[in-house]
């Protein structure tokens, strides 16, 4: 089993990266693979509406020219995902958008191949936006057929500077939560597939 995070924020090591960690760490203890694509400070194209996706059916973003394609595979291999972004003028960071909407059109037009993933969103956060982002990024898995967990709060860690969403225990708790709450969904998930 592997869950896979993507991280939309351009600071690598930044609050969104240490947010995926800490919700990682009760996923690792559980005897999960888990790994971080860094989304954030790549150039990706948004979608060009072309509909290829859709006939060719091959899982594949007509888009060459950025790293999508190997992204969408490791989606679709992952058996859950995290979407991490965040909070930029109240909505996600416009890697994670390009990046939702390349994925979703291509897994759809391959034939819904996000339904029944265990999926959920991560955001880091100075002050207001939160809640956006978390929709945003709820929206996407849901619309995709994906299995999305709660936890104890809205998954967000409060923090301005790299490092400042250690200061935010109540975030730290929910990440905690979050993970155990991953884990124990990824296995029911898996012994039930057939």
């Amino acid at each position: 089993m592997k869950i896979v995070a993507f991280n939309g924020s351009p600071r690598k090591g930044g609050n969104t990266e240490m947010l995926i960690k800490e919700v990682f760490k009760p996923i690792e203890e559980a005897g999960i693979e888990t790994e971080i694509v860094q989304l954030g400070g790549r150039l990706l194209r948004g979608c060009a509406s072309c509909y290829t996706c859709f006939k060719t059916k091959d899982g594949q973003c007509a888009i060459k020219t950025d790293g999508m394609n190997e992204f969408i595979r490791k989606a679709q291999e992952a058996d859950g995902i995290i979407l991490a972004s965040p909070t930029y003028y109240g909505s996600v960071s416009a890697e994670m958008k390009a990046f939702m909407d390349r994925l979703g059109l291509t897994t759809i037009g391959q034939g819904r191949t996000l339904t029944r993933k265990v999926g959920a969103a991560v955001i880091s956060v100075r002050r207001g936006g939160a809640v956006t982002v978390y929709d945003e990024l709820n929206r996407f898995m849901l619309g995709s057929g994906m299995v999305v967990p709660g936890s104890t709060y809205w998954n967000f860690g409060i923090g301005e500077m790299p490092g400042e969403v250690y200061d935010d225990a109540e975030g730290l708790r929910n990440m905690k939560d979050l993970g155990e709450q991953l884990a124990w969904l990824l296995k029911i998930v898996h012994t039930t597939k057939g």
